[in-house]
C-alpha cells in the first residue's frame, strides 16, 4: 500500500451534499468519499495523481476498510516505511538534522530513492544506515565547498559600488581589488571593503574609492 499520511491518523467525515451536511457517520462509509486513502501500488498512486506530492511509502490500515479498484479508504492508518528523493532533503547540515529528526520520530523505515535503487537511511529499531548517512554528509560538504568557492571574489566578477555603478574585477591580490567602472575608470578597493550581499546575490561596497594610476 502506498500513501503520504501523518502518523497515527484517524479518519473523520465533513462531506456536504448540495450545501447541506449529510447524516453523521464513522469514516469510511460505503456510500461516501471519506476515509484515509491508500493505493495498492506505486503505479496506482501515479494513476490517482498523487505520486508527485513528495514523500510516499507503505502504510498499515485498520478499523473499517473499504476496498476500491486502485486502493482503499480506511478508518485508521500508520506509516510502515517512507521513500523519498534525495532532492527532498536539505543540503545544509543546519536544516538536514532537524528534518531527519522529524522523519525518524515516526519510528518507521526510511529509504532514499536513487538512480541505482533504494538506499536504507533509517531502519526502525536499528537506527541510521552508516553508508547512506555518510552520503548525505558528503553531499553537504560538497555544497559548502561550492558555496565557499562562489563567495570568493574572482577576476571577471561584478561589484556594485554604491552610488557609482557596476564595476568589473580586473585584478586581485592579498590586500586589494582593482575594478574597472563602466566609464573605463580603474579603482582600487581593499578586499575587506567588498562584501557579498545575500539578498541581492552580488558583491557590493560603499567605500569611497578613488581612481588609481598604473
Amino acid at each position: 500500500m502506498s500513501c503520504g499520511i501523518p502518523v497515527g491518523l484517524a479518519a473523520g467525515c465533513n462531506v456536504s451534499i448540495r450545501g447541506m451536511a449529510h447524516h453523521v457517520h464513522d469514516a469510511p462509509e460505503m456510500n461516501c468519499t471519506c476515509g484515509i486513502y491508500a493505493a495498492k501500488s506505486h503505479a496506482d498512486l501515479r494513476t490517482a495523481g498523487y505520486a508527485g506530492f513528495g514523500i510516499h511509502g507503505e502504510v498499515l490500515l485498520w478499523g473499517m476498510v473499504v476496498e476500491h479498484e486502485l486502493g482503499w479508504r480506511a478508518q485508521h492508518a500508520y506509516p510502515k516505511s517512507f521513500f523519498l528523493q534525495i532532492s527532498m532533503l536539505p543540503i545544509s547540515l543546519r536544516f538536514l538534522e532537524p528534518r531527519l529528526k522529524r522523519l525518524t520520530a515516526y519510528g518507521c523505515d526510511i529509504h532514499i530513492v536513487g538512480s541505482e535503487g533504494n538506499m536504507p537511511l533509517w531502519i526502525g529499531g536499528a537506527g541510521y544506515e552508516a553508508s547512506t548517512l555518510d552520503l548525505l554528509v558528503q553531499r553537504c560538504k560538497i555544497w559548502y565547498a561550492r558555496r565557499r568557492e562562489e563567495r570568493r571574489i574572482k577576476r571577471g566578477d561584478r561589484v556594485a559600488i554604491l552610488g557609482r555603478g557596476i564595476a568589473v574585477v580586473e585584478g586581485i591580490n592579498r590586500t586589494h581589488v582593482d575594478v574597472l567602472l563602466w566609464n573605463r575608470t580603474t579603482l582600487r578597493i581593499g578586499r575587506r571593503e567588498i562584501v557579498w550581499d545575500e539578498g541581492n546575490a552580488r558583491w557590493e561596497t560603499d567605500v569611497n574609492a578613488h581612481p588609481v594610476e598604473f
